[in-house]
Parts: C-alpha cells; structure tokens; sequence
C-alpha cells in the first residue's frame, strides 16, 4: 500500500472541525468520490480508496451531491428497451 504525506493549513483543518484522524478518513473519501464521479474510478476502486464498503460508498455520493449511476438517456432508454 503506498502511503501519502499532505500538510493541511491549521485554518482549513479547524474549519471542518474534525480530529486529525478523521480528517484523513474525509479527504480519502472526498477525493475517492470526485475521481468517482469524473469516471476515473469505479465504484469499488473508489470505495477501497474511501476504506468503506461499496455499498456504504454509494449512500455516502448523495452527501455530495454525486448521482449514484451514470448512465446517458441514451443507454437508459436502449436498457427500457431491452427489459
């Protein structure tokens, strides 16, 4: 497992108010969910990089905003088609 150092600015890491161990957990998770939903990870790559279940992953995407599927109305109506 590769480790990474990040030094965080004492005012951004009072401002979300958050222990330093939790403030770890938020940005794994933060930045699993953005490379989520810019298509650079799968749901369960993303959820390892969280260190959370895929399934507790994808309930935590609505806390930011990040439809849980990507599908284009094309696929979606191609998919109703074929039901």
């Amino acid at each position: 497992m590769s480790e990474i150092t990040l030094s965080i600015p004492d005012e951004s890491a009072l401002a979300l108010k958050l222990a330093p161990e939790a403030l770890g957990a938020e940005l794994r998770l933060a930045a699993a969910v953005k490379l989520y939903e810019v298509g650079r990870l799968s749901s369960g790559a993303a959820a390892t990089l969280a260190g959370i279940p895929r399934m507790l992953f994808l309930t935590k995407l609505a806390d930011y905003g990040v439809p849980t599927f990507r599908m284009a109305e094309e696929e979606l109506l191609e998919d109703l088609a074929n039901a």
